[in-house]
């Protein structure tokens, strides 16, 4: 598919629609502020060390293990930087927020007799937070998380093992997601149709992911 700011899809060719969860059904604001403003404040307060003198560590920390299922895990930062991770999100989580459109296109989806499936890179515990902070979960017909299958969805193993436990064909599948390295790999993967997100971040400037098509206001794939 070629750049359009009004993508349309062949509905009556697409069966399943797999949807990422943060930067696509949620704003991404809430995980920007957390990672690169809250922690850093969070562990100087509970640390006692200067702010500016932590930040590069934690941004450094972060760094190393992107792309990884360690970035995506709580359990691990929290034993890394010594805070409970959860608790510390729990705390900020008036800002978890759903995308403009999202509840209306997951619902005129399910009208549609389209499966809706979420797959994210988030763990259990985020999934359960994010869920008691908004209502997507009921407009869902399934949630993975990559974590299920031990490895995250910029790999290929893990398309692989999703088509296994979660029956699927490619060829009639619609995959929705604002990470450009996990676009590619449902790409490499044989995902047919294909978008990116305009603007995950509410409060940052549009992105416009290289080689994918990407939609603003979900409302008007349908």
């Amino acid at each position: 598919m070629s750049q359009c700011s009004q993508p349309k899809m062949p509905w009556d060719r697409i069966e399943t629609v797999l949807l990422d969860m943060d930067g696509t059904l949620l704003d991404l604001h809430f995980d920007s502020f957390f990672w690169k403003q809250y922690l850093v404040e969070k562990y100087s307060q509970i640390h006692a060390v200067d702010i500016d003198s932590i930040n590069s560590h934690i941004y450094q920390k972060l760094e190393q293990k992107q792309g990884t299922l360690e970035w995506y895990c709580t359990e691990y930062w929290s034993q890394e930087f010594n805070l409970d991770i959860i608790a510390a999100q729990g705390e900020i989580k008036h800002l978890i927020n759903e995308r403009p459109q999202a509840l209306e296109f997951l619902d005129r989806l399910g009208n549609m007799g389209k499966k809706r499936i979420l797959i994210t890179n988030s763990d259990r515990p985020c999934l359960e937070l994010k869920f008691s902070a908004t209502t997507i979960q009921q407009n869902l017909d399934l949630v993975i998380s990559s974590h299920d299958y031990a490895v995250p969805k910029e790999q290929q193993k893990f398309w692989v093992e999703l088509q296994k436990r979660v029956p699927f064909n490619p060829q009639t599948t619609l995959f929705i997601d604002d990470s450009l390295s996990v676009l590619n790999a449902a790409k490499t993967f044989g995902i047919k149709y294909i978008l990116g997100i305009k603007k995950p971040d509410s409060c940052e400037p549009e992105i416009s992911p290289t080689g994918f098509t990407t939609v603003d206001q979900f409302l008007s794939l349908v």
